[in-house]
């Protein structure tokens, strides 16, 4: 009989080591570290809103207030600031690496950017001939037709097929700035139709960025947008304001407004598309549309604490609904259902927590309801009361000297 092969197991018993044990993992990697200070979305969102407000009323205040009327050389010149800052920018700094990305080439430049160029600046010269006419106010009433004219115009462009529920669903916009226009109490057509011109530019020009960002090649952060765009709109709003404006325009004028004064307006301007940069990631298109109709609320109380702007109950109504309709637009039925229930049940523990709390805002909220609709925002149709020819007539009357 053969002998059995046993099998033995390849294994073979290691030595316990003599000296100490070696750790296999570091124990400071493993320390957990501290959070990196970063900033709060919502001073992001807070200077982005300055910004934005302060381009506006700068602008009013340099063509208004200081009677500097030419649009066109102010915009001239945002443009021509904004050239030389990204220019700097791309050679000293790292915020326009982006563009190193985009596969920019003449036929490109040429076939999109110029179009693009053209449409943009045409926007900001009507925009800025608006100031001349309209009151602060009114015309970002008007401006709530953006979404409108963003749609029409891509339905006529061939960008989009018409839709007649996204029609219904802009046209609460449209009634709502109709119904301002009728409460304007110092309407001027030519000042509307230039803003109306402006929206419609605008709305091209942004129809024209969403197809050439279409494609993954050309996406481009708004700075980077602007170190393409800003040469040509400067050249062409330099060919305009050559042949209409600089001919009238004296130095006289420009010392009144102040070099250093044009200095701060030009770098406020360009510093608004700094900080849409880095507001890009921070906050959702909810927080974005919320603000944006927060900031067009503070501009119209702006325009009429520093140029007692006239607002008519009438005006403010049909605003309210502008706005409403354009919240509405953005971001539809569903999210707005589910926004209001969170909101209902959070204003229910706040009153099941703070119950004497919610009701003084309660009561604070109607008073300055009813306040702004009868009050502070009624329309003056009676004429100015001079009590003087009252006092005078009444004491001749009696025969005594006044």
């Amino acid at each position: 009989m053969a002998d059995e092969k046993t099998r033995t197991s390849g294994e073979v018993p290691r030595p316990e080591p003599k000296g100490p044990i070696l750790p296999t993992t570091n124990p400071e990697a493993e320390k957990v570290q501290p959070p990196k200070a970063a900033i709060h979305p919502a001073v992001y969102v807070a200077v982005w809103i300055s910004l934005s407000s302060s381009v506006i009323l700068f602008n009013k205040w340099i063509l208004d207030t200081l009677e500097f009327r030419y649009p066109v050389i102010l915009t001239t010149y945002h443009l021509t600031f904004a050239t030389i800052a990204t220019q700097l920018m791309a050679r000293y700094t790292t915020l326009l690496d982006g563009r190193k990305s985009v596969k920019m080439t003449g036929r490109v430049y040429l076939r999109a950017i110029v179009p693009i160029g053209l449409f943009f600046s045409l926007s900001l010269i009507c925009g800025n001939l608006t100031y001349l006419y309209l009151s602060v106010a009114f015309i970002q009433m008007i401006k709530a037709t953006t979404p409108v004219a963003v749609l029409l115009s891509s339905w006529a462009m061939g960008l989009a097929p018409p839709n007649i529920k996204q029609l219904l669903n802009v046209s609460a916009i449209v009634v709502g700035v109709m119904i301002a226009s009728f409460g304007e109490i110092k309407f001027v057509w030519i000042g509307f139709l230039y803003q109306l011109g402006g929206l419609m530019f605008e709305a091209i020009r942004l129809n024209l960025v969403q197809a050439l960002l279409s494609s993954a090649e050309y996406k481009m952060d708004p700075l980077v947008s602007l170190y393409y765009f800003a040469p040509i709109c400067a050249a062409m709003n330099g060919v305009v304001a050559l042949a209409w404006e600089v001919p009238k325009v004296s130095m006289a004028e420009v010392y009144h407004v102040g070099l250093f004064t044009f200095f701060l307006n030009g770098l406020c301007a360009f510093l608004l598309n700094v900080s849409v940069v880095f507001l890009i990631g921070k906050t959702s298109a909810v927080i974005m549309t919320l603000c944006g109709v927060l900031k067009d609320v503070m501009l119209v109380v702006a325009s009429m604490l520093i140029w007692g702007t006239p607002v008519s109950g009438l005006q403010a109504f049909g605003y309210t609904i502008a706005l409403g309709g354009m919240i509405y637009y953005k971001l539809g039925f569903d999210a707005l259902k589910g926004y209001a229930g969170e909101a209902g049940r959070q204003w229910a523990e706040f009153g099941a927590t703070r119950p004497a709390v919610r009701k003084i805002v309660v009561i604070v909220a109607i008073l300055l309801f009813v306040f702004v609709l009868f009050g502070g925002l009624a329309p003056t149709y009676a004429p100015d009361y001079d009590p003087a020819q009252y006092l005078s007539g009444a004491a001749e009357k009696f025969g005594v000297s006044s």
